[in-house]
């Protein structure tokens, strides 16, 4: 595991920054890569002084943002047409479809920013996004707004533990148990928000 550990330090130290963007634009869209692996090292780098921890972590949200918006456009141009195509086939029909973009109508920016943090969900949750044509504007600032706090997160995590594997084990379970704790209370928030505001306007 250390021989694994020393190769993602020098792996991530190589690519430097352009590096970071590349790989977290990867992980924002299609390709099943792990967001640790490119951050925790970044953040490690940082603690010896070899990376500028702001500039790791704006690296790691651009990219993420722009792996989003990769997965958003996908989606708006060329989601419908294919859903509306061939859809019922796995059960998602015209109606389903005309769900989906009705909740993002009401729902988006709850929905992009909470997505951002939760594991296996943030590098889909542009496509929804894109199929239910929320405003680019909104989209790319709650993208932002949610994986600039898991970025900045991974990054602070590997500046203080650096490559203690049982420590990054242990806290990485745990800071993704913070992250989805984080996404409830958000979420309760929000619909507190909601409430109190649709009483006011009736």
């Amino acid at each position: 595991m250390q021989v694994i550990v020393d190769w993602i330090l020098e792996t991530v130290g190589t690519l430097g920054y352009p590096g970071i963007f590349f790989l977290m634009l990867l992980e924002s869209s299609f390709f099943p890569f792990p967001s640790e692996v490119v951050m925790i090292p970044a953040g490690y780098l940082a603690f010896q002084g070899s990376m500028n921890p702001y500039l790791a972590v704006a690296a790691g949200i651009a990219g993420s943002l722009t792996g989003a918006l990769l997965n958003y456009m996908l989606a708006l141009h060329f989601g419908r047409p294919i859903l509306l195509r061939i859809g019922h086939y796995f059960f998602f029909g015209r109606q389903a479809l005309e769900k989906v973009e009705a909740y993002f109508a009401e729902h988006g920016e709850i929905s992009t920013f909470n997505g951002r943090l939760i594991p296996g969900v943030r590098q889909y949750i542009s496509l929804p996004a894109g199929l239910a044509r929320m405003h680019l504007g909104k989209f790319s600032l709650y993208t932002s707004l949610g994986a600039g706090i898991w970025v900045a997160i991974l990054t602070l995590l590997g500046y203080l533990m650096g490559s203690q594997e049982e420590l990054l084990r242990a806290n990485l379970h745990r800071i993704t148990i913070a992250a989805l704790g984080f996404v409830v209370v958000s979420t309760l928030i929000y619909v507190v928000y909601r409430r109190r505001r649709a009483r006011r306007r009736s």
